[in-house]
């Protein structure tokens, strides 16, 4: 267990979509203080998917089902809109529809899903 990782015995965290967004991230937008420090800031281009586990578990290992960080988008042009989701290894592709996350009737934010693929587009393997 690394120092991230204490937590108090028998701890779980399962955030909704909507306390991920409305509580944490508006909480880290906002330069607030989150009263238990569980979300780590990672940079998703700079580390393969293989070793988030390690950067990003909370608590015992075998409790561990899901792993949740922070990481800014990284633009693929300093000017452009296209985001960047290359890794030395490989590459994060979007899949799926993006599905909206709401609080009160009021969308909050989107969750996009990410699958990861090895190797360069348009070749890499899932």
């Amino acid at each position: 267990m690394d120092t991230f990782s204490h937590v108090p015995p028998g701890f779980r965290f399962h955030p909704t979509d909507e306390e991920l967004v409305d509580y944490y991230l508006r909480k880290k937008v906002a330069s607030k203080k989150i009263d238990l420090d569980v979300i780590k800031d990672v940079d998703l281009y700079k580390i393969e998917p293989w070793d988030l586990q390690e950067k990003c578990s909370i608590g015992m290992e075998e409790e561990n089902d899901s792993w949740y960080f922070f990481s800014h988008k990284d633009k693929k042009y300093p000017t452009g809109t296209r985001t960047n989701r290359a890794t030395v290894a490989g590459f994060w592709k979007a899949t799926g529809r993006d599905k909206p996350i709401y609080t009160r009737s009021c969308l909050v934010g989107m969750r996009k899903t990410l699958v990861f693929y090895m190797g360069r587009a348009p070749n890499g393997q899932k």
